[in-house]
């Protein structure tokens, strides 16, 4: 290869081979929307053309058509079969806490006592299953017994908090936490390897068990959004076109955070919407299909492996006997702006104590802060019954209408059946255990209040949809109680008179328990739509869909009111990640002048010319950016296109090694033909195909308001900007976001990631 032409010419076959890495992103970076549906275009539009040539390629072209659907499949499977895996077993581990089967071990006590002769009111006291003062000692009476199964508790809660914090640091970092910050974070573009990778699968499922069988104050609702989109990001690698394009994987994994959804609550509807308000930043119309398609896979197969337990078709089956009155709506506006002020608090408290573990030494001992909340939590849990079942039954009890058979503390009332129709009992007097019931769930709400803000983002899996549930249920039976004793005493006050004679079955506590836990879940999360359908789904109630829309958006107005962001984007920002939020509107008056770098006192922008760069030439300039934009000349400054640093990297590194003749002073060109050089010199190196020639561009006198629009809505990860034709600078995702920061007041270095 002696001459330059001679070298060029074989350097053009090489690079039409496709080399491996060119084209893909580096760790904690934003992929290019543009280029991936480009590309995918490209690839469906010669899948297309080559189907009218032969029956193999038509055969091809229907297999490329329908492996989206059966990915759905594969998923919703996966997902659910994992679901009802984590359900079976946090439900056994967190019995074990307090008992243990004698008929076999592996049943837990409800499973237990399904067989025992037992009558209905001592059901939950079988024989088969004993407690550990029984197992132990022989008897479960007297305080000897009650310190041993006291002490139990609090045993077996360290023991699983312990075993998953030092996995999860061990084994799979990313396991830690909820999921949907950056799940949020990856669906808008971002990378993050191995963040839905098998080690964290693996050990998330695992790791969820633990720490929900603890007793935490943390659910198990939003890791299984990200055990979800798990089984998404790896069934994507058994199909070419999802593992080959990062957009068309994250649709993907937006149908896998609805399947999530859909078997953490068993609302395949809700998962859609949730995935859809909520998480999702590309989402077509036939991924909305796929999606619920998903959704309602995952659910059945999920109720296929558990029928029995809080997997079946809803989680908190509810069955009121009276309707509302549209009176009763100011209460249920009460408990919205409770849910409101809550999440609110919850929220800044929350950024404010996980802020402090990054900054201080107490981020460097994360299993000391597990076993110091775990211990705490377990020790105030135990006394108090209502915060030592899991927080699922207590939801379900708090949504409970009292009938006739309960036998419950919160049913506990002074009974007079002469006015008894079937199921419907009407108001009555609060006996002892109302009362006892009332102060025990007050200790609960404020117990549940304070440990939530220190066990959300703890280096274990925490969940936040059924803790924040908790919190509005208590308040919202309390509130439920109250107004039906009021609604007893003074039926002939005038808000009463009108709809509330006595002996009437007026108020119903468990529909203000469900509104309560509607308010605040969304007062955290900021959810309305797809959280109302969330809650349909969850309890069938759909004759209860206004006061539960009532209660979402008050809450939302008065969490909005105080803070914009909800707990996700909160999570979002601390983090430093580069997520866009679609939702925000930008009302500035700057222009891209303001934001493009280089500013006007740094120095010019590193460009690469199109012909007349060496490789050492380039090599000199690879680190100073990620874009480097390629002009026609230094002088001209006329823009060609651009090329990205990890595509220009890899080429001259494989030319190196795989080409003849590729030396330092080997001369790059990113046209059609080579430029005209002595024949003594060394072979050249074409690098046209890694030449990106449709580059977006602004003038410099374009307002933000359109660059931020751009942005969001092309997914874009740069833009160049110029003035009269000529290449001024860039602007890049990271440079928006940093510019919105400022404009609000806030940190713009802690944007860490472009």
């Amino acid at each position: 290869n002696g001459g330059g032409m001679n070298g060029s010419s074989t350097m053009m076959d090489f690079l039409e081979e496709p080399l491996p890495g060119v084209g893909t992103y580096e760790d904690f970076n934003t992929i290019d929307w543009v280029r991936e549906k480009s590309r995918d275009r490209d690839r469906h539009r010669e899948i297309t053309s080559r189907s009218k040539e032969s029956t193999w390629a038509l055969i091809h072209s229907v297999s490329d058509a329908f492996s989206g659907w059966l990915l759905m499949l594969l998923i919703g499977l996966l997902a659910g079969s994992l679901a009802g895996l984590i359900d079976i077993s946090a439900h056994w581990m967190t019995d074990l806490k307090e008992g243990v089967c004698l008929i076999g071990f592996w049943f837990n006590h409800e499973h237990c006592c399904w067989k025992s002769n037992t009558n209905f009111e001592d059901r939950d006291q079988c024989p088969e299953w004993q407690s550990w003062s029984q197992l132990l000692l022989g008897h479960g009476e007297g305080a000897f017994a009650y310190i041993l199964n006291y002490f139990m508790y609090v045993l077996w809660a360290l023991l699983f908090s312990l075993l998953a914090v030092l996995l999860v640091k061990g084994f799979a970092p990313y396991a830690c936490g909820s999921g949907i910050p950056e799940i949020k974070t990856i669906l808008s573009g971002f990378i993050i390897r191995g963040y839905l990778g098998k080690w964290t699968l693996i050990v998330k499922t695992i790791t969820l068990v633990l720490a929900v069988s603890s007793g935490l104050s943390l659910g198990k609702e939003g890791p299984l959004v990200h055990v979800a989109c798990c089984c998404g990001n790896i069934l994507c690698h058994l199909f070419t076109k999802y593992r080959k394009n990062e957009a068309k994987r994250r649709e993907v994994l937006s149908a896998a955070a609805a399947a999530g959804v859909s078997v953490a609550f068993g609302a395949p509807i809700g998962g859609v919407l949730f995935s859809l308000e909520e998480v999702s930043y590309y989402f077509p119309l036939k991924t909305l299909w796929r999606s619920f398609f998903a959704a309602l896979v995952a659910a059945f197969t999920l109720r296929s492996i558990n029928p029995f337990g809080n997997s079946r078709l809803v989680l908190f089956y509810v069955e009121f006997h009276m309707p509302w009155h549209l009176l009763e709506l100011v209460p249920f506006i009460l408990l919205g702006i409770f849910g409101g002020l809550w999440g609110a608090f919850f929220i800044r408290s929350n950024i404010a104590w996980c802020r402090r573990r990054k900054t201080t030494k107490l981020g460097k001992y994360p299993v000391l802060e597990v076993f110091v909340v775990t211990a705490i939590t377990a020790i105030l849990a135990f006394p108090n019954e209502y915060t030592r079942m899991s927080t699922s039954e207590l939801i379900s009890e708090l949504f409970n209408d009292c009938g006739i058979l309960d036998s419950s503390k919160l049913c506990e009332y002074v009974n007079d059946f002469n006015s008894t129709k079937g199921d419907d009992l009407p108001d009555r007097a609060a006996g002892p255990g109302v009362y006892t019931a009332m102060w025990q769930l007050a200790l609960a709400l404020v117990m549940k209040l304070f440990i939530t803000i220190f066990t959300f983002g703890m280096k274990v899996p925490s969940g936040l949809f059924i803790p924040s549930m908790a919190v509005g249920a208590i308040a919202g039976r309390l509130l439920g109680v109250a107004m039906e004793q009021l609604a007893f005493y003074h039926h002939d006050w005038a808000i009463f008179s009108g709809w509330c004679s006595q002996g009437a079955d007026c108020i119903t506590p468990g529909l203000y328990a469900m509104v309560g836990a509607a308010a605040c879940l969304g007062g955290v999360t900021r959810m309305t739509v797809s959280l109302v359908v969330i809650m349909f789904e969850l309890t069938g109630g759909l004759e209860y869909i206004v006061p539960l829309m009532a209660a979402a958006m008050t809450s939302k107005w008065v969490a909005d009111a105080i803070g914009r962001e909800g707990i996700y984007d909160a999570h979002i920002r601390l983090n430093g990640y580069p997520f866009l939020e679609a939702k925000e509107e930008f009302s500035h008056k700057t222009l891209a002048m303001d934001v493009m770098r280089p500013r006007r006192s740094d120095p010019p922008l590193t460009v690469i010319t199109q012909d007349s760069m060496t490789v050492e030439d380039v090599e000199a300039v690879v680190n100073e950016t990620t874009v480097y934009p390629v002009m026609v000349s230094r002088e001209s400054q006329r823009l060609v296109g651009f090329v990205l640093r990890r595509d220009l990297v890899i080429s001259i590194e494989n030319a190196r090694k795989k080409q003849d003749g590729i030396v330092s002073t080997s001369v790059i060109y990113f046209t059609d033909h080579a430029p005209p050089l002595p024949p003594s010199s060394p072979s050249m190196l074409k690098l046209r195909s890694i030449l990106d020639l449709s580059p977006f561009t602004v003038t410099d006198q374009t307002p933000m308001e359109i660059v931020v629009d751009i942005f969001r809505k092309l997914g874009l990860r740069q833009c160049l900007v110029t003035h009269n034709g000529k290449l001024l600078g860039i602007i890049t995702k990271k440079d928006v976001l940093k510019h919105i920061a400022q404009l609000a007041n806030q940190d713009p270095d802690s944007i860490l990631f472009n």
